[in-house]
């Protein structure tokens, strides 16, 4: 297992390297990993004889299909994502010459529900969550558009006040987890699936269920579910503007401002990097940088970074990614391995 301690430099190799290549690594992607990447690229820069790499956000699907540009200093190196990387990444990887892409899954983050630290307190299941926020939830046995006005009406044992949830936007990365593991399952919980299930159309029962959970996760548009598109501060800052507003976070981002917030329980789970790292707290996400692997040996000091990125002082139990609220991986040292043999990610499964 490798480490870096981090009062030792390395030998920088840039003159080894063709001398039209930029010597700086350039990252993209997801807000939620961002300040993960800032904290592990400042710390490279000081640390390294490179220079510290350009950290940028922008969404992880902004940042995978950067990264799927094409091959070339002209295009970007790594892209961090709170998602799985999707097939159709994949295929325009491919339809721009990027062959392979090395996938590297550093750790687990989750998402909570928050709302003001002086307000109620919730305690949420899934079937809460969707009965308040779904397009159409069951009333008598059918389906019917959710005219539910406070959070008492979908749940007597919470606070009776108006429904209000400033939730991740279609394209942000956080928006998977919370339509799999809130919305789908709250839908499965309330009987609302099999309804939907029992109309869906397809030519067979795999895209039958798909249908069904897509239609699960339409969402209300009458102003009590709004999209942020932004970063996890634009929805703080929406939430403190309106005290009654509950928001969706990732678990390191409430960590780190719970003199403003208080967290949701979820099915009686209270949120923490130990829940999530034991898989009891139900909605949680792995966290992942996919690099493109033609770079390699290109970029002066590609592959120290992405190894230092996932070694033991960074990304371990005791490092500072886990103090900023990173859950470390308990499969770090095969990830380890597998980028100090370059290997390159196989077809999805």
């Amino acid at each position: 297992m490798k480490s870096f301690p981090l009062t030792v430099s390395v030998l920088a190799f840039a003159a080894a390297m063709p001398a039209a290549a930029r010597d700086q690594i350039q990252v993209t992607g997801s807000s939620t990993v961002l300040p993960y990447a800032t904290i592990v690229a400042e710390a490279f820069g000081e640390n390294f004889d490179f220079p510290t790499p350009v950290v940028e956000g922008g969404g992880s699907g902004a940042g995978r299909k950067k990264l799927c540009e094409g091959v070339g200093e002209n295009t970007v190196d790594i892209a961090n994502s709170s998602s799985r990387i999707s097939q159709s990444d994949i295929d325009l990887c491919k339809t721009n010459g990027v062959e392979e892409i090395m996938e590297v899954r550093f750790g687990y983050d989750g998402i909570v529900f928050a709302s003001a630290v002086e307000g109620p307190a919730f305690a949420l299941t899934p079937a809460d969550v969707y009965n308040a926020l779904a397009a159409k939830t069951v009333k008598d046995g059918a389906l019917a558009d959710n005219a539910a006005a406070q959070w008492a009406e979908v749940n007597p044992a919470l606070p009776a006040q108006d429904i209000l949830a400033f939730v991740p936007g279609t394209k942000h990365g956080t928006r998977e987890v919370f339509d799999t593991k809130v919305i789908i399952a709250g839908c499965k919980e309330t009987g609302a699936h099999d309804l939907f299930l029992a109309t869906a159309e397809g030519a067979d029962d795999k895209e039958k269920a798909g249908n069904a959970d897509k239609a699960c996760m339409e969402l209300r548009t009458d102003g009590k579910s709004v999209d942020i598109d932004g970063d996890y501060t634009e929805t703080l800052s929406r939430l403190e503007a309106d005290k009654n507003a509950v928001g969706v976070f990732g678990l390191s981002f409430y960590q780190n401002n719970t003199d403003k917030l208080q967290v949701a329980t979820m099915s009686g789970i209270v949120p923490s990097t130990e829940s999530i790292s034991s898989g009891e707290y139900p909605v949680s996400r792995p966290l992942y940088f996919y690099v493109k692997k033609a770079h390699i040996g290109v970029i002066p000091g590609l592959k120290e970074y992405i190894e230092f990125f996932v070694s033991d002082d960074m990304a371990g139990p005791d490092g500072p990614l886990a103090e900023y609220g990173l859950v470390s991986d308990p499969e770090l040292a095969a990830t380890q391995e597998a980028l100090a043999a370059e290997t390159p990610m196989g077809p999805l499964e």
